[in-house]
């Protein structure tokens, strides 16, 4: 199935530098049974301007263009999924709930955020600059952010911003973060794992210490993986479409003009540069 390309790429970063791609492309011949020429479809392929596909089982046809088309390389496509099937499923969040969110600023983090918002619980998010912590509270309406860069005791800053404890956290960071929040929980909290990201690069990861708060608290702890509910798929975007279409849900993007800027945008989520999902656009035409 070639297709010409009118593409976007969603960049995450792996342990060994190798690289998950979320395209949004354009067919131009079909193969399939359930697209035509001109349709776009979301998914994983290469690095590259052309692309042929013979697995079409990992795409997805994108129903709804009313939106940016770059939107399902994040908030529509597999970081949001990631989002909604840990935050809804996982943790099973009721009104008025705790909710802690590390790594608050990526793409996945930005959506628990405000999804958490919305179910009206108070929400705070942990970021790697004052930059993305002032965007956490004035655009995703985060009730409190801080910079885990600046706290030396994190145990110290999540009792500051959690003072009754936290009855969900969504763990996109692992490590000693993981170690802090594991002291801070309510009884009968819920642990989301998404990810591990201070641990991808590590040639001996961190142990966590603090395990026996599972066993005090009666917290359930549960690491998942978004292809398991991509079922779900269409639940997510009716409930999450009409929240970007009343603007009750916005996303901050840091867009690359070009596939050969592509290696600088990925140094620069290494070293936290980027101010929102980082998107290569390829070509817009």
């Amino acid at each position: 199935m070639m297709m010409m390309v009118r593409t976007w790429f969603g960049i995450k970063p792996l342990k060994d530098l190798t690289m998950e791609r979320k395209r949004v492309e354009e067919f131009e011949e079909i193969l399939s049974r359930t697209c035509k020429k001109g349709d776009f479809v979301w998914g994983v392929t290469k690095w590259e301007e052309y692309s042929l596909i013979t697995m079409t089982e990992s795409l997805f046809k994108i129903q709804h263009t009313d939106v940016p088309l770059s939107y399902y390389t994040g908030l529509l496509g597999m970081p949001g999924m990631t989002a909604y099937a840990g935050f809804y499923e996982l943790c099973s969040p009721k009104k008025g709930e705790y909710v802690f969110v590390s790594s608050a600023f990526g793409a996945v983090g930005q959506l628990v955020g405000q999804l958490a918002k919305l179910m009206g619980c108070n929400v705070v998010g942990s970021a790697g600059s004052k930059e993305k912590v002032d965007i956490l509270k004035s655009k995703f309406g985060f009730d409190e952010a801080f910079n885990y860069k600046e706290e030396h005791d994190l145990d110290a800053a999540l009792k500051r911003c959690f003072p009754e404890g936290i009855d969900i956290y969504f763990d996109n960071v692992g490590g000693k973060m993981l170690d802090a929040v594991l002291l801070n929980m309510r009884l009968h909290g819920r642990i989301a794992v998404a990810g591990m990201i201070s641990q991808y690069n590590l040639d001996q990861p961190e142990g966590i210490r603090n395990l026996l708060s599972l066993v005090y608290k009666r917290i359930r702890i549960e690491g998942f993986t978004v292809y398991d509910y991509y079922h779900l798929f269409p639940n997510f975007l009716d409930l999450v479409l009409p929240y970007i279409r009343e603007g009750k849900i916005v996303y901050v993007e840091d867009i690359a003009e070009g596939l050969e800027n592509g290696p600088a945008g990925l140094v620069g989520i290494f070293s936290g540069h980027n101010v929102g999902k980082l998107v290569v656009v390829v070509a817009r035409e």
